[in-house]
């Protein structure tokens, strides 16, 4: 199977379990163990290309793409859920032992869950400014409860033009990366979203807090993260998010933001080559 890239499209799993398109799409490329990549919100697995041609050894890569994103076809919610069932499927279903999982973001979230469900599958984490529960850090104070797919905010994102929802994605383009030639890769990842699933996924992931299922979790761990609003803060946010997961390290990247392997590209592949060594 090596150098021959295969692209499976979930059928089964959509068809027989949850009757409609399936939550994730996989391509898979390469020989030896294997590494799940998992993009953010609105990312195709497409962003983890360069990563791939970096990594220093063998490896079976599994490139996840969600529904909603890069053209694939939306599922019902709740979407954040459904995802995470279909990957510990995927998991079970290919019998993959000692996985590593790389996850950015929302994707860093969605590793965390696994590892949690499947501790005797998943043996590493490399989690790329990821937070277990970002609602903290945005609304402190406010309850799971009162975040609803029904709300003021939601409805006035829904009812967007075109125009006014690409000022909107252009703002969070340009704040998510330091490199310019990266903004308009960012803007279109947005812009090509199924806006249901843009608004009403990201109110999943204000509803998560996955601080509570880090004690269940085995596997080493490396928590890359960004200097916002400085090194000094952000590092302590991480500290005090991660508390309950044993088995960690967290190093802080200068000079970025959220899309690390973007702005600091060698620096980000130094870490994890260096961690997949000592492994």
């Amino acid at each position: 199977m090596k150098n021959l890239r295969i692209t499976l499209v979930l059928f089964i799993i959509g068809n027989l379990m949850f009757s409609q398109a399936p939550a994730i799409t996989v391509e898979v490329s390469g020989e030896g163990n294997p590494v799940l990549f998992l993009p953010g919100f609105t990312n195709p697995g497409s962003i983890w290309d360069d990563t791939v041609s970096n990594l220093n050894g063998n490896y079976q890569n599994h490139l996840i793409s969600y529904a909603g994103f890069d053209g694939n076809e939306p599922i019902e919610m709740p979407w954040y859920t459904t995802i995470k069932k279909e990957l510990i499927y995927y998991i079970e279903e290919n019998k993959l032992r000692d996985v590593l999982i790389i996850g950015h973001s929302m994707g860093g979230n969605l590793a965390v869950d696994v590892a949690a469900a499947l501790p005797k599958n998943i043996k590493s984490l490399i989690l790329v400014d990821s937070i277990p529960c970002m609602r903290e850090l945005m609304m402190p104070g406010v309850p799971e409860s009162q975040i609803q797919y029904e709300s003021p905010y939601n409805k006035e994102m829904l009812a967007m033009n075109d125009d006014q929802f690409k000022q909107t994605a252009m703002m969070m383009a340009q704040n998510m990366t330091n490199r310019h030639d990266k903004v308009n890769i960012l803007l279109n990842w947005i812009l090509k979203a199924d806006r249901e699933t843009y608004v009403y996924g990201y109110t999943d992931l204000l509803k998560l807090d996955l601080r509570k299922v880090l004690s269940k979790i085995t596997a080493k761990t490396l928590i890359l993260g960004t200097a916002f609003p400085t090194i000094e803060m952000a590092k302590t946010n991480y500290e005090k998010q991660y508390a309950d997961l044993s088995n960690k390290s967290i190093e802080m990247i200068p000079d970025s933001k959220h899309f690390i392997m973007f702005d600091q590209p060698e620096l980000f592949y130094e870490k994890v080559n260096a961690f997949l060594v000592n492994e």
